[in-house]
């Protein structure tokens, strides 16, 4: 067989083709961005409002956060004035993107962690409270104009909760799913990520049967209580034995039946910082270094041992000279120091890492929080090694000789550079387009969406290479060996010349 010939085709672009059209994300996988309405209270440039959406790279916009009246078992306002007052109110305005965007779903979240769980464990409690909150989200829901409800109930049987939330969750889930039918209202939940969660929280394969989606919170693994060093997000864990990373949490929900489809990866917009107990250490390893029980905060999310992107960016952009840009090989995880300060956080390298492990999986699609701590101000520099990753498997494929026979059952495009797709053939030859550094806003929501079709055609290539690879190594076992033909036609003559001469 001839020698596979690849060429590579490294074209810098920044808002290309490969990211999405003006109708929104254009890979099939939905697109979950939640929107932090208190974001519009931050200061200077981390204030962001509903106008600084770009809605073309998102599928679903989830608006956050409505909360529980505990008396009356009814979705409420958290902040009147913010929601329906100001100017003329968020929900009118994240509601009117959907005439200008009409492939966008707008849904509302009620929960989170500030709303704690004792009082959705009441109300879940009966068919009568469950049903007093259905009628009073229906009507919610219906009035002003969103297309669903995603529950943010943090955590059933937890926190406060009973031992029952786990049985009356799927109740409520189910009788609100039954009672949205008629109207089309979409149903979704966001679930903790952690393995304790979801044993005592999560009847898993009811709730996926009954959910439309599951936004799964694959974050804040790790932070300032452990007392360590770690990473916010780790694609992996830092042993084998190691239950706190976003492939155990996928491979647990899809072994304990939930359908892939239905699974929505949640991808963190921002970091967790640490202050080091010993700051002359060397070497940072995760799980091992001491930190102090506090870490530092950024200017514009004022959270102690939080920064969003957007304000990791520009701590880089501005000092960034003081700081040590370092890699965690076996969680994919970007992290720095600057003598005593550690950050780890997420980049689009790692980020595009988790969309590629998602794709692998088959999930449904990917979820962020939250969009308003990405640069949503194309303040900063763009980035260099977003699709590093993709570039080393690619380079390694064009090693492999069953790519060429793969090019030939493979319907991939033959129009070279004016193709809208990552891999192309001209010329006979493969051809991967990577994108270049993101110059303009929303670096990791691109970051989404272009390696979503990196990943998607690449897994597209690879499944076709190892079903020839399959079928090469059934045939070549069905072959029979030459020399033990030879030796039967050896052993088969002599048979016959022993017949003839007696």
């Amino acid at each position: 067989m001839l020698k596979c010939c690849v060429c590579l085709f490294v074209v810098l672009s920044g808002l290309s083709a490969l990211a999405q059209t003006s109708g929104g994300p254009r890979h099939g996988k939905a697109v979950v961005c939640y929107v932090a309405t208190w974001a519009a209270y931050r200061k200077g440039a981390g204030q962001f409002e509903i106008k600084n959406l770009n809605p073309t790279l998102c599928t679903h916009l989830v608006y956050s956060f409505a909360g529980l009246d505990p008396n009356l078992n009814s979705i409420k306002s958290l902040d009147v004035w913010m929601d329906f007052q100001r100017n003329t109110g968020a929900v009118n305005d994240i509601i009117a993107l959907k005439d200008r965007y009409p492939h966008l779903k707008v849904t509302i979240a009620i929960g989170g962690w500030n709303e704690g769980s004792p009082k959705y464990s009441n109300m879940a409690a009966s068919r009568e409270t469950r049903k007093q909150f259905i009628d009073s989200v229906l009507a919610f829901l219906n009035k002003h104009k969103f297309d669903g409800l995603d529950l943010d109930w943090e955590y059933p049987a937890k926190r406060g909760g009973a031992d029952k939330d786990r049985e009356n969750y799927v109740l409520l889930v189910k009788e609100l799913k039954e009672a949205f039918m008629e109207k089309g209202y979409i149903l979704t939940a966001a679930f903790g990520a952690g393995k304790s969660t979801m044993d005592v929280s999560y009847d898993l394969p009811q709730l996926s049967h009954h959910l439309d989606l599951i936004h799964i919170m694959c974050y804040d693994y790790h932070g300032t209580w452990d007392g360590t060093v770690g990473a916010n997000a780790p694609l992996r864990g830092v042993t084998d034995d190691d239950e706190l990373n976003v492939e155990y949490t996928i491979k647990y929900m899809l072994d304990h039946g939930v359908k892939p489809h239905k699974m929505v990866l949640g991808l963190p917009i921002y970091g967790r910082t640490f202050v080091l107990k010993n700051p002359n250490i060397t070497y940072i390893e995760f799980g091992r270094t001491k930190v102090e029980s506090a870490g530092f905060n950024g200017p514009y999310t004022g959270e102690n041992g939080f920064m969003g992107y957007n304000e990791i960016c520009m701590e880089l952009k501005n000092n960034g000279s003081s700081w040590q840009r370092l890699w965690h090989e076996q969680t994919s995880t970007p992290y720095l120091r600057n003598g005593e300060k550690v950050l780890s956080y997420d980049n689009g390298r790692s980020i595009a890492a988790k969309v590629k492990m998602a794709v692998d999986y088959n999930l449904g699609g990917f979820m962020v929080w939250s969009i308003d701590t990405d640069d949503f101000k194309g303040n900063c520099d763009g980035e260099l090694d977003a699709y590093q990753d993709f570039y080393d498997r690619y380079k390694a494929l064009s090693h492999d000789p069953v790519l060429n026979e793969a090019l030939k059952t493979l319907n991939l495009r033959d129009n070279g550079l004016l193709s809208h797709t990552a891999y192309t053939i001209a010329d006979g030859k493969l051809h991967l387009r990577i994108p270049g550094p993101m110059l303009s806003n929303y670096p990791l929501m691109q970051s989404i969406n272009q390696a979503a079709i990196l990943a998607m055609e690449e897994k597209k290539i690879i499944d076709e290479m190892e079903k020839i690879a399959r079928g090469n190594e059934i045939a070549h076992k069905d072959e029979p060996d030459s020399a033990n033909t030879v030796n039967a036609g050896l052993l088969a003559g002599v048979l016959v010349l022993c017949c003839v001469v007696f």
